[in-house]
């Protein structure tokens, strides 16, 4: 089970936010996506969080540009004091965007979104398919991962629990069917191209262009 975790700060920087979830979910998600990415461009990272998925990312795939992104100045003020401590120079600074408006970006080789379309209401998945859809080339990926929901499968014991909670948090937040973002990504102009189970009763939904 995935989603919101209590927030640490480290040692020594008052902005820089660690999510315990990261480091046990972030190999697993760059072994899938060493398999999705392109060789080369830019990747644009949407609702970056704490930015150390980006900074992983960017150790991990040094010819890909990265650029992370969110909507809460917090969060950005996080990913950029752990993209200066990394020094990585394939990691561009953190980028103010609100997946759910028009993003201040015109293109890019591939899009990554990690735990949010169950934290963030549902215009937030729309806005992400939407421009995801006007940002890649032709068969380029955008790789969403999470817990969800689908209508022939029975939900997680842990994943029913979690969801229960989250809608007692915010009535707009719950884990989305998988069904219902395949046929709204249809409508944007993307196709399913798989789904991959995930450890932890998560899922790679893996779209294209």
């Amino acid at each position: 089970m995935s989603g919101p975790q209590p927030f640490v700060f480290e040692a020594g920087a008052e902005v820089k936010r660690h999510a315990p979830a990261t480091e046990r979910n972030r190999d697993v998600i760059a072994e899938t996506l060493a398999r999705l990415l392109p060789a080369e461009g830019l990747v644009l990272e949407v609702a970056s969080g704490t930015g150390e998925h980006a900074v992983h990312f960017a150790k991990r795939f040094p010819a890909l540009t990265w650029q992370p992104s969110d909507p809460d100045p917090i969060a950005l003020a996080s990913i950029n004091a752990w993209r200066a401590d990394s020094n990585f120079p394939n990691m561009r600074p953190a980028m103010l965007l609100d997946a759910s408006a028009d993003w201040p970006i015109a293109q890019a080789d591939a899009v990554v979104c990690i735990n949010m379309t169950h934290i963030s209401p549902w215009a937030a998945t729309v806005g992400l398919l939407r421009n995801a859809a006007r940002l890649l080339p032709q068969s380029a990926v955008l790789f969403i991962y999470g817990p969800y929901n689908q209508r022939d499968v029975p939900l997680a014991d842990s994943n029913a629990a979690f969801d229960a909670s989250l809608r007692q948090q915010n009535a707009l937040w719950g884990l989305r069917y998988v069904e219902d973002i395949v046929e709204e990504a249809h409508i944007s102009g993307l196709h399913l191209d798989s789904v991959i189970d995930m450890p932890a009763n998560n899922l790679s939904l893996i779209f294209r262009a």
